[in-house]
């Protein structure tokens, strides 16, 4: 008889991939904004989406670099508030039907009125691609008062509105439209503006500043994307440093707030992040900062989707450049909307004679063990809670009275916790001296996830009465469908079955069907 053959291991045949699948979820193509699938992965501590056309191939993107973050950032999951009424019915299912539609998430924490699409620059960067195009448009005095009554309608007593453009301060009803905000229960208006009729036209300022009382507020949402000249020419065409200046000085002296707003290149100007801190919190006027990744839809700067800025990559550089006054874990996600796409700190801040103290919040109170929505549902002081929410919240800026409450509230409980804690002089007076930092990453078309877009804030109001999310409105078409609306002219590269504006269901101008149900006591409890 023969010997037994050895026996041989089979040969391995699996093998690992390269990445760690996260969800599966929805998109749109970049090039013609149609529907696909798409996935989000995990490589090498990042995270991306990918998602493939039919016709225009396979796409990825980063969407955040800190894949730990990313991941930790889903206890700050807050459940959603609906709005009092719905705009729009479930015909097709997100993001085809905005808005919003019952199968959103959450209610508005800002509204956005764009009031023209003309603009006194031509910045190589612009998301809404303002300018002098054909097919530009101006919202009307009748236009804006039904907007406004859309937001009120859905909101009931809304925080804050943003009027924006465009450049909305040479629309020549811009005043007008801010007595209409203020003609209703809207807390709170921001201006959205470069700032350039702020530095030359000083009558205009000083008549925003006349609006400016207690329980209606005017802020300046004010672009600054840096000190160096070279980031101005790359990012608006041109050098603006000295009409920023101006114009902040000319804010100051009539009593208005600003958040100094820059919109942040990788390669540009992120290592110009910790001058702007460090300017906006010695400035008088300056209250608060919000540094925003650049959304590529419109006009942008040529990128790499696999390496371009995203919020923790922001923090990353905040620590980095301002190590004597912030660290990352400082910085926390906000909660009404989807977490990954905002995060804030707060800062209280003594100004002296040769120095600044500054301590931010997070320090001072476990605020992130009272936004965690999914370890710790039940706490002993709900009061701070509450105030927590309406600080970490796209509806807050320093200056309002519901933050300066929400402020106090604060402080007083930081005192109590801080035992041993040398607290500046600045906790007391806080509303006065306290300072916002936002990092705000806005979804484009190369990273749109409809799972973070159904719970989406920030809503743009159109002015045939819908609210749309603001990605949504860069991302799928809407922006382009809109302004071909009002200007009557048609805009390329508008696929008719990528996101088809349903019908609106509305008796009036100012009445819905679709009122939500138990609208009236929606808001109980809400604090974003």
């Amino acid at each position: 008889m023969s010997e037994p053959s050895e026996s041989v291991e089979p040969a391995r045949r699996e093998r690992d991939r390269d990445e760690v699948f996260v969800e599966f979820t929805r998109s749109v193509c970049p090039v013609c904004k149609v529907v696909v699938d798409a996935q989000v992965n995990i490589r090498d501590d990042r995270v991306y989406l990918r998602k493939r056309c039919r016709e225009h191939g396979e796409f990825e993107a980063l969407v955040y670099g800190d894949a730990q973050a990313y991941m930790n950032s889903a206890r700050f999951n807050k459940p959603g508030t609906i709005p009092l009424t719905f705009q729009t019915e479930v015909a097709e299912g997100c993001p085809s039907d905005c808005g919003l539609c019952p199968e959103h998430k959450q209610h508005a924490c800002l509204g956005i009125i764009e009031v023209n699409t003309a603009c006194n620059l031509d910045c190589p960067v612009c998301f809404a691609d303002s300018g002098h195009q054909p097919d530009g448009y101006s919202i009307t005095l009748e236009q804006c008062a039904r907007m406004l009554d859309t937001f009120v309608e859905a909101e009931g007593e809304p925080e804050v509105v943003m009027f924006s453009g465009g450049e909305p301060t040479i629309h020549k009803h811009i005043l007008d439209f801010v007595d209409l905000a203020q003609q209703r229960p809207v807390k709170a208006v921001n201006l959205n503006t470069n700032g350039i009729r702020l530095a030359t036209d000083r009558r205009f300022v000083q008549a925003l500043g006349e609006r400016n009382r207690p329980g209606k507020r005017v802020n300046i949402y004010l672009q600054f994307d840096g000190f160096e000249e070279a980031t101005h020419h790359a990012l608006r065409g041109k050098d603006l440093r000295e009409r920023k200046r101006r114009a902040l000085d000319n804010c100051a002296e009539a009593g208005l707030t600003v958040t100094l707003v820059a919109a942040v290149e990788r390669g540009l100007n992120e290592h110009e992040i910790g001058d702007i801190i460090r300017f906006g919190v010695r400035h008088p006027a300056v209250r608060s900062v919000s540094l925003q990744p650049v959304t590529h839809s419109g006009r942008h700067v040529e990128f790499d989707p696999l390496n371009r800025m995203t919020n923790s990559d922001v923090i990353g550089r905040i620590a980095e450049q301002c190590p004597e006054w912030l660290r990352g874990d400082d910085f926390v996600p906000v909660p009404c909307c989807f977490p990954t796409c905002r995060s804030i700190t707060y800062l209280l801040v003594d100004h002296k004679e040769d120095s600044t103290d500054v301590v931010p919040i997070p320090r001072l109170v476990d605020v992130d063990d009272y936004l965690d929505y999914v370890s710790n549902r039940v706490l002993p002081d709900q009061e701070l809670r509450r105030a927590l929410e309406r600080l970490w919240s796209a509806s807050a800026f320093p200056g309002t009275e519901t933050t300066a409450e929400s402020l106090e509230t604060t402080a007083a409980e930081a005192e109590c916790r801080a035992c041993g804690i040398d607290l500046p002089e600045a906790a007391r007076g806080l509303a006065d001296k306290a300072f916002m930092i936002v990092v705000q990453d806005f979804q484009d078309p190369y990273t749109l996830n409809v799972r973070q877009l159904m719970k989406c804030c920030v809503e743009e109001i159109t002015p045939d009465g819908r609210m749309i999310p603001f990605c949504a409105y860069n991302s799928v078409g809407y922006r382009e469908r809109v302004r071909a609306e009002q200007s009557g002219v048609p805009v390329a590269g508008v696929v008719p079955n990528a996101a088809e504006l349903r019908e609106v269901v509305v008796d009036s101008p100012y009445g819905s069907k679709n009122a939500a149900p138990d609208a009236e006591t929606s808001r109980e409890g809400d604090g974003s």
